[in-house]
Parts: C-alpha cells; structure tokens; sequence
C-alpha cells in the first residue's frame, strides 16, 4: 500500500513514535526533536531546538562524547553506523539520570560529507535498574 504523499507519512511516523527520534547537526546543535524525545526527556520541542546535546548527555561523560562526535563529523567514521544498539546514562530536563538505548542514522550531503546524526532513543531505566538488583542479589549470595 503505497501513502501519499511520502513526507507526510514520514513525519506523522516520526512524530508520533514513542521512542525518541533526535537529529543533531555537525556542532551537535538539535535541530529535531520529536514528542517521544520530550516525554523521554521532559523536554518540550521547543525548548530542545537550537540546543546542544549536553541538556540530556551528563555532564562527567560530555568530553569523551564530544571526542567520539567530533571526530564522527570529521572522518565520516563511526564505530555505531551498522545497526549497532548503544547503551549510555543519559539526563532528564529535572536532573534525573535514566539509561537510553539507541541507534544512530549518519547524516552525508551530496559530497558524502558528514552534515549530522539522528539519533533513535528509548528509556530503559527500569530494566538496567532490574539487572543491577539480580546481580546484586546474586552477588550476595555467593
């Protein structure tokens, strides 16, 4: 079944995913921030755009992510590209620290160079908060 037109199905799909869906430019500045992003994140679209992505990296891990960004949109060459799932902590708008799960779309232009990555996130506290308490649990009966 084919939906036209294309645009409209990619934005409603985009907009309405329960994951976050985040696009950041080559500086890392947000430029795409869906409502999956601002219930995951407590951040409304608004307040997201034109932000830089340290409003949800922690601030002790923000100088290896900028390491790994920078040198992404200068080599063109990441090590998460294929399809790889990232586990990272990351900061809610009210402080609280969650753990995200993610996937990365690099961004190229006609010249193949990189213009930015998107960034597809879901919230998986709960779960990382399971495991440590089973191998804490474990742990403690060894």
């Amino acid at each position: 079944m084919m939906l036209e037109p294309n645009r409209h199905f990619a934005e409603t799909l985009l907009d309405s995913m329960s994951d976050a869906v985040v696009f950041c430019d080559a500086e890392g500045i947000i430029r795409y921030w869906n409502k999956g992003a601002g219930r995951i994140f407590g951040f409304e679209t608004p307040e997201a755009i034109g932000q830089s992505l340290d409003i949800i990296v922690p601030e002790k891990l923000r100088g290896r992510h900028w390491t790994g960004y920078e040198k992404t949109m200068r080599t063109g060459e990441t090590r998460y590209g294929a399809g790889d799932l990232l586990a990272v902590p990351a900061v809610r708008k009210d402080g609280t620290r969650i753990s995200v799960e993610f996937t990365i779309v690099p961004f190229r232009d006609e010249a193949n160079r990189m213009i930015g990555i998107a960034a597809i996130m879901r919230d998986v506290t709960s779960r990382f908060e399971e495991m440590k308490a089973l191998r804490a649990a474990a742990a403690a009966k060894s």
